[in-house]
């Protein structure tokens, strides 16, 4: 198979590591609009299966030419692109997975494109993040063994192992990304009612073994699909964790309209964004460097199972790579969606058009997958008493 991987960023290089593992994988098509860039990376993996190509993402030309290299595509730039780059991908006839931003209706207008991409004989999964993605799959798993879906609770977050004042936060991956995720509204289910809450409220107490007491709160695009899977379940939920009182302190910043796209004000006669300024002082504030980072997550789908009250529970603590500095938020968001690449590009997923991964991806495989490269998720699962039906 052939692979080609649109943006040579963190995540687009760490997918490409990790595809050069495979030996079904003969060649990787690593692309960017800085091919210095994109070939430094490559010179340091002594390898002769990826080819770094130049790729103009702005350009449906450009990103046509570059994609039709590959059986499969990676896309992981900016989730802006991401519709772009599924219709290029139809367009050509070349598979296609991103690593989601379900922001701004993007991915719903991913999987309006289903009868397009099925004629084509293409499969379209996007939001193979961590949170959209990794959570989706485990969703989706834990509910196919269950009767009846009552409740889906999702906790994720990656978080610095040292942190520091006063944000206790390390840059991960886009500040852009991370300001619409705290400024977007939230979709939850309460009640058996679909609704919106604001972002950076309904904080709660969340523990995990080595780092204590966390704090969790609402954040937009986490449920992603989710809510269009599952319209009947009475609570659905996702959180963002993070170290105690950093939702306050965020909260602030958005109130006062820092963290606002549309904000600006002038100053010495010049018009200028706020929250781009906010975003280049804080980008020196919270750069990760060398430092280690952590990904927690917690799944917790509950429902009936043969008249019994079952819950099944997902938990996952990955860490940074120190021998080869890969972040633990690129292990676990890369190695997601390079997997299911490949899944794809295998065989393992045969069916063609748009899908949410929880309604596609063997969770099952997923698991084992992400075990053999140190992303171990463990499942648990409990049983309560027989519910009796008057």
């Amino acid at each position: 198979m052939k692979v080609v991987v649109l943006g040579a960023g963190l995540m687009g290089k760490e997918v490409a590591r990790d595809l050069i593992k495979n030996d079904e994988v003969k060649r990787v098509f690593l692309s960017d609009i800085d091919i210095n860039v994109a070939q430094d990376f490559v010179d340091t993996l002594g390898t002769d299966k990826i080819e770094v190509v130049e790729l103009h993402a702005e350009s449906d030309d450009s990103l046509m030419e570059v994609i039709a290299k590959g059986d499969v595509v990676v896309n992981a730039l900016f989730y802006s692109f991401n519709e772009r780059v599924a219709r290029a991908a139809i367009e050509v006839g070349v598979h296609s997975v991103d690593l989601g931003g379900h922001i701004g209706g993007i991915t719903e207008k991913i999987l309006e494109l289903h009868e397009e991409a099925k004629a084509k004989g293409v499969t379209i999964i996007p939001d193979l993040g961590v949170a959209p993605g990794m959570v989706n799959i485990l969703t989706g798993y834990g509910a196919s063994k269950l009767d009846d879906v009552e409740s889906i609770k999702l906790f994720v977050g990656g978080i610095p192992t040292e942190p520091k004042p006063p944000l206790h936060y390390t840059r991960v991956f886009s500040l852009d990304g991370v300001f619409d995720h705290y400024t977007e509204p939230s979709k939850t289910i309460q009640k058996g009612v679909l609704e919106e809450v604001p972002s950076l409220s309904g904080i709660e107490p969340i523990y995990f073994d080595e780092f204590g007491v966390l704090e969790a709160f609402y954040t937009s695009g986490g449920i992603s699909t989710l809510y269009k899977t599952f319209p009947n379940v009475r609570t659905l939920e996702y959180k963002t964790i993070r170290y105690k009182g950093h939702a306050e302190k965020f909260k602030l910043l958005a109130d006062l309209g820092f963290l606002d796209a549309t904000n600006t004000v002038e100053v010495d006669h010049q018009e200028v964004p706020v929250r781009a300024v906010v975003r280049e002082a804080l980008k020196k504030k919270l750069e990760l460097g060398t430092k280690p980072d952590a990904v927690l997550l917690r799944v917790i789908v509950a429902g009936e199972k043969a008249e019994q009250q079952v819950t099944y529970e997902y938990e996952m603590v990955v860490r940074k790579d120190m021998t080869i500095n890969e972040t633990a938020m690129a292990r676990a968001t890369a190695n997601t969606v390079s997997v299911v690449a490949q899944m794809i590009g295998a065989g393992v997923i045969t069916e063609r058009g748009v899908f949410a991964p929880e309604s596609i991806v063997p969770g099952d495989m997923y698991i084992e997958e992400m075990a053999k490269r140190g992303v171990v998720i463990k499942e648990t699962s409990h049983k309560s008493a027989m519910i009796v039906k008057w």
